[in-house]
């Protein structure tokens, strides 16, 4: 059993720590750039109105209909979109913050796994720091390749809130595994389910701007003034969901495999593959309300608000997957928790 590095450790925590900081700043950006980015698109929208007045009253024209309407709205969203864009010098520093915050938690995931002698999810703070580190650079490398920075403020958002509830909620210092543990199917069962759970978490958020998109153009089509101008910079309802769906069919066939991979280990751990077990229990409900999700949307017509709330609710079921079960349920899997 290789020695315990606890210098290596210390450092891994002081790099964690100082990503969770680097990330709340990079989520203040994000959030400040979406308050310039909706002021911005507030006075195009009156220097437009003015400028198309001035024109109709000059041509003997009535009027045009007042800022709010929907269809002037939506007539003026690819200008603002491209108006706004051009001036997002805190959306540019965020996203920096963002690319140094990886890189502090990738060295701090890294440092951990050295310092242990072992890959680094083997409690609630290593589960629960990796899968933020996985979310932030999976962001982060799409990012490269599509303009995602509509998203900066919910996804960053949930990578601050994971890292510092695994920093302040759940320390652990580097140790060696429980001999239960002690198997390659850690690698290969938690890895996979980590993955999935990241990617579940970035559709969590496309869900909720889903739901923000639909009550807006619900709001614009009722003649009511556009309350959240920022959300000209997100693409519609309809593209978010198709997004978020095809993203959920790759997470839910890794949850899939995580399942059956839990359940070949828990034969080789403990002579059966199903037990009952709290943990097993609830990543069986996961998988069952994802799996209801994808066939509802697919075959029975869910979509709208009603499949972005079904998929809300899977991940809930995550969130107390992770938190409650592990900590409050007593059962084979409690080596798992804090």
């Amino acid at each position: 059993m290789p020695t315990i590095n606890v210098v290596l450790g210390q450092y891994s925590d002081l790099f964690m720590l100082l990503a969770a900081m680097v990330y709340a700043s990079a989520f203040v950006a994000f959030a400040w750039d979406l308050a310039k980015s909706s002021k911005l698109i507030q006075e195009i929208d009156a220097q437009t109105v003015a400028s198309e007045k001035k024109v109709l009253v000059a041509a003997g024209a009535i009027a045009p209909p007042p800022s709010g309407n929907p269809g002037n709205d939506l007539v003026n969203d690819s200008m603002a979109y491209t108006a706004a864009s051009a001036k997002r010098m805190a959306a540019k520093v965020a996203v920096s913050l963002s690319w140094l915050g990886v890189l502090l938690q990738g060295f701090a995931v890294v440092a951990r796994s050295i310092a242990a002698g072992r890959v680094p999810w083997g409690n609630m703070y290593e589960f629960l720091s990796t899968g933020a580190f996985l979310v932030a650079l999976v962001f982060m490398l799409v990012l490269v390749k599509k303009d995602l920075r509509f998203m900066g403020t919910f996804v960053i958002g949930l990578v601050t809130v994971m890292l510092c509830g695994a920093t302040l909620g759940f320390p652990t210092p580097v140790a060696h595994l429980v001999p239960a543990l002690q198997s390659y199917w850690l690698v290969i069962h938690v890895s996979i389910a980590v993955l999935a759970s990241s990617l579940f978490t970035i559709t969590f958020a496309m869900n909720v701007l889903q739901l923000l998109q639909h009550a807006r153009m619900d709001s614009l089509a009722a003649g009511k003034p556009d309350k959240m101008p920022f959300m000209r910079l997100v693409p519609g309802a309809a593209a978010l969901e198709n997004f978020a769906y095809r993203i959920n069919a790759v997470a839910f066939v890794m949850w899939t495999f995580t399942l059956i991979a839990g359940a070949i280990w828990a034969e080789a751990a403990w002579g059966r593959y199903w037990g009952w077990d709290t943990k097993e229990v609830w990543t069986f409900v996961i998988w069952v309300v994802y799996a209801g999700y994808l066939h509802a949307r697919a075959t029975g017509g869910w979509t709208g608000a009603r499949s972005a709330w079904l998929s809300i609710i899977g991940y809930l079921c995550i969130i107390f997957n992770f938190t409650v079960v592990n900590l409050y349920f007593n059962g084979l899997h409690s080596y798992a928790g804090v």
